[in-house]
């Protein structure tokens, strides 16, 4: 990592345009397939800087989904295993603290 402000694109990978038209309506707790699945948000903040963190699991894998206000776009890695995202979601949020982000707010989406 060459620098501190490089942390997302170390963990998460390459990069994924953000594509709109790709995303379901997270009202119901169910994607297209009818699978169930679990979403969690990580807001954090740095100096002026707000940043998040989500992480989409579900029986056929993972999504980790950044938005890094140093970014033009969001970024998205899709993972086909719940658990490694799930491990890389926590790792990412544990290298943001180091590099001296504060989570804000770290849990379910919040509706209203």
């Amino acid at each position: 990592m060459n620098e501190p402000e490089d942390f997302f694109d170390e963990i998460i990978g390459e990069e994924e345009a953000y594509d709109e038209t790709d995303e379901s309506d997270d009202d119901e707790d169910e994607d297209d397939d009818g699978e169930p699945f679990e979403v969690r948000t990580a807001v954090m903040q740095k100096n002026d800087l707000l940043a998040l963190l989500s992480l989409k699991i579900s029986a056929g894998g993972g999504r980790i989904v950044r938005v890094d206000p140093r970014q033009r776009v969001p970024s998205a890695q899709t993972y086909e295993d719940a658990e490694a995202a799930t491990h890389w979601f926590n790792r990412s949020l544990a290298t943001s603290r180091r590099n001296g982000w504060n989570v804000v707010y770290d849990g379910e989406p919040s509706f209203g």
